[in-house]
């Protein structure tokens, strides 16, 4: 069964189109901005991507570059945003543009959140795992702010969560605001060909995670249904060919699409997210990369709660491609028969056994499965989770 009865809004306007980020000053200049921030990573800054939005910048004479900041980190902590929040405050800057994969999206969210709501410390906010502020209680944020992804994975241009990591408390906090994501989101595939095959790979299967949690959410519905069925197709016939051939630019623009839809299904139908949960505890603990862990838990958790998941397993079954069964059980042994295929057709990894995670390490991620915002939606049992985390780890 379908929810009949739910509110449904995306607020990022989308722009779709190889070498669209030639068009970034304008959008801002429409939105009223004269000073903006680039927020971005040393990876991309070390391979002139930075550079490139310096000259594009450059070419016109109605916006400038307030500042360059290029210390975000790989999931990212509280106070790297606090150190972000300040540079942008010094600059006197009036608008963000964030171009990155997740941390650096999620990045400039905080940003942009800290500065609306006048903190020098985002801890504060998300004490306890995290802060949840839906409409109307949020009434969005009037700083104009691009993002341009170089990853098509997490979606963060076009979800009003951000996660970060709390280094006081030991976990991985989430920012649910509505209005927090992007004005604009600027899917230019050319800026996804040079993602190496494991980024690819691993982007790819968060996305692929957001759209399967969306469909089996006991909050889906025929709006949450239509996005992340059609981003699950994307992903499956075009990640293959990313891998193959990275310059493909077709299946780049489709894996970007896929992931922008995918996000706008999970947070739009946002119940149960047992995988996402699991996958929290594991970066926070284990520090292992999102996508990483998504990739490697999606059928291991859906293997391990079929009281969840058979309720709209003919759902994931279609979006899947994957012959419905005799009956719920046998579809759902299905669908996971055909997830554990995909991931050896792809190359990626099925368990966490390089990381060699020792038994206190296990016990802790079974403890932070528990803190996480993730679970008060769906409330894993002790017993489940165990079993989870000694069959992948």
């Amino acid at each position: 069964m379908q929810s009949h009865s739910f509110d449904y809004q995306m607020k990022t306007i989308v722009h779709a189109r190889e070498n669209g980020i030639e068009n970034v000053p304008s959008l801002f200049l429409g939105m009223g901005a004269k000073r903006v921030v680039l927020f971005s990573d040393k990876g991309l800054e070390a391979v002139g991507v930075v550079d490139t939005f310096v000259g594009i910048f450059n070419r016109q004479k109605d916006v400038s570059l307030a500042g360059i900041f290029t210390s975000i980190e790989p999931d990212a902590a509280c106070q790297n945003i606090n150190d972000a929040t300040a540079y942008m405050r010094s600059c006197g800057a009036d608008a963000i543009l964030a171009v990155g994969g997740g941390s650096v999206i999620d990045a400039s969210k905080g940003v942009k959140y800290a500065l609306d709501r006048g903190l020098s410390d985002i801890r504060g906010d998300i004490a306890g795992g995290g802060r949840l502020e839906v409409w109307p209680d949020s009434q969005g944020f009037a700083i104009p702010h691009i993002a341009v992804p170089t990853t098509a994975g997490t979606g963060a241009e076009a979800s009003p969560i951000a996660v970060f990591f709390n280094e006081e408390e030991n976990v991985k906090a989430s920012l649910v605001v509505s209005g927090l994501e992007a004005d604009i989101a600027i899917l230019d595939p050319c800026m996804t060909t040079g993602l190496p095959k494991g980024l690819t790979r691993s982007t790819a299967f968060d996305a692929l995670t957001h759209a399967v949690e969306a469909l089996a959410s006991p909050l889906s519905n025929s709006f949450t249904d239509a996005y992340a069925m059609q981003a699950t197709r994307l992903i499956i016939d075009n990640l293959p060919r990313a891998l193959e051939a990275p310059g493909d630019t077709a299946a780049r623009a489709a894996l970007l699409q896929a992931s922008t839809m995918a996000i706008s299904a999970f947070y739009s139908s946002l119940g149960g997210i047992p995988i996402h949960n699991c996958a929290h505890a594991f970066g926070a603990v284990g520090h292992i990369p999102h996508g990483d862990a998504n990739t490697v838990l999606m059928p291991v958790v859906i293997d391990a709660l079929p009281e969840f998941y058979q309720p709209k397993i003919g759902k994931l079954a279609s979006a899947l491609g994957v012959m419905p069964g005799a009956d719920d059980g046998q579809t759902l042994a299905s669908v996971v028969a055909f997830l554990k295929s995909f991931q050896d057709r792809i190359g990626a990894d099925t368990t966490f056994s390089a990381r060699a995670l020792d038994d206190n390490q296990k016990k802790q991620i079974m403890e932070t499965v528990k803190k996480d915002m993730a679970y008060q939606f769906y409330a894993i049992s002790e017993e489940k989770i165990a079993q989870i985390v000694n069959r992948v780890a």
